[in-house]
Order: structure tokens, then C-alpha cells, then sequence
């Protein structure tokens, strides 16, 4: 009956009367060769992991989160996310002490879709994982563009000078793992990447679930 008056349907592939269905859990079930090593247009300047290609489920989940509410699909990405997160520690691409920080989203989009996803998915993937915090310490000041159908040259100067240190952040000793939802042109994980160095922050690596 709920149905007929709440239509639920799989965030990935739109099967009916389920949330999540099991075979787009297995689509984005991390395999053993993964994350995987990318090369944005723009070069961050540190090494870049992918979780997959921002298609098929991947891309439907994330898309339903930040524009139509899905807030129950960052379970099944923050699993993703943490399985990448332990990946990487284990390889020793990272180590701990370890600090998340999520990448920076504008303000508006964070008041629209009831707060920030990549930073709720970040919390929920480090959520009892021993030495691993998650900071938000990074922000879009105003004026920022929604980067969608932007060409590259034109993302880079979305940005530019325009993502800002949070007030309460201080100068960690820990390795630093930025995170992303997608990865597009890494024009952001580049400006996130640069004002952390700045703040004195040893940037390990991008993580992110999708790159395009």
C-alpha cells in the first residue's frame, strides 16, 4: 500500500519497492585492483583514485543524492567509499594518523539538498576506523558557478582563488586524503589541494567514488 502512495524505487537502476537493489550493489562493490590510479586535465599534484567511471549506478546513486533527496543512497556510497579508504590504507597510499577532508561544495547547494553528502558519506565511511578523522575544513566563498556543462579552462576559473581554509582549522602532522564524490577535470581537488599546502597540510591523495 505504501507503494501506491510512496512509489519506492532503486536509486541506480529504478527497480521497483526497493531503495537499493543488489545488483547495483554489486556494481559498486569495490574489486580487488581498486581504487584506481587517474589523470585528471588538471594535474592536483598528488595521486588521484577512482572508485569507477561516473556511469550506471554509480552515476544514478550520486546524481539522486545531490539533486532529488535520495539521503538514503549515502549508505551504499559511503560503503563504497569506506572500502576505497581501507584499500588505500592498507597499499600504503596513506597512513595514520589520517585526516578526511571533504571537498568543498557551495553553501546554497549544501542549504538545498539538507547539508553536504560528500561530508556525510565521509563521516559514515570513517565511522570507527581507528586514527581516521574527518575535518571539513575546506569552503566555496561566494560567486561561485555550479560547474555543471562548464568546459575545463572555464572550471579552473570557476575556482580560482575561491575555495577558503575553514576558521577552525589548524595545522595537522597527519596525512591529509581529500574527498570527492566525481572527479571531473580535478580543476577543484587542485584549488583544494593548493590552499591546504598553504595552511601547512601534507596532502596525501584525492579519493574520490566517480571520475568522468
Amino acid at each position: 500500500m505504501l507503494d501506491l502512495v510512496l512509489p519506492l524505487e532503486c536509486g541506480g537502476c529504478g527497480a521497483p519497492s526497493t531503495k537499493w537493489c543488489a545488483a547495483c550493489a554489486r556494481q559498486l562493490a569495490v574489486k580487488a585492483d581498486e581504487p584506481h590510479l587517474i589523470s585528471p586535465r588538471v594535474d592536483p599534484g598528488v595521486p588521484v583514485l577512482s572508485l569507477g567511471r561516473y556511469a550506471g549506478a554509480r552515476r544514478e546513486a550520486i546524481v539522486a543524492v545531490k539533486e532529488h533527496g535520495r539521503a538514503d543512497l549515502i549508505a551504499p556510497l559511503a560503503v563504497a567509499l569506506r572500502a576505497g579508504l581501507e584499500r588505500l590504507l592498507t597499499w600504503g597510499v596513506v597512513g595514520t594518523p589520517l585526516t578526511i577532508v571533504p571537498a568543498p561544495t557551495r553553501r546554497s547547494a549544501a542549504r538545498r539538498r539538507g547539508g553536504d553528502p560528500v561530508t556525510r558519506m565521509a563521516l559514515a565511511a570513517a565511522a570507527g576506523l581507528r586514527d581516521v578523522d574527518v575535518l571539513q575544513a575546506l569552503r566555496l566563498r561566494a560567486l561561485v558557478r555550479d560547474s555543471v556543462g562548464l568546459s575545463s579552462a572555464d572550471r579552473q576559473r570557476n575556482v580560482a582563488g575561491r575555495v577558503k581554509i575553514s576558521g577552525h582549522f589548524e595545522v595537522l602532522a597527519n596525512d591529509v586524503l581529500v574527498v570527492d564524490d566525481i572527479v571531473t577535470t580535478g580543476a577543484t581537488a587542485g584549488e583544494s589541494i593548493r590552499v591546504l599546502r598553504i595552511a601547512g597540510a601534507h596532502v596525501a591523495g584525492v579519493l574520490a567514488i566517480a571520475h568522468a
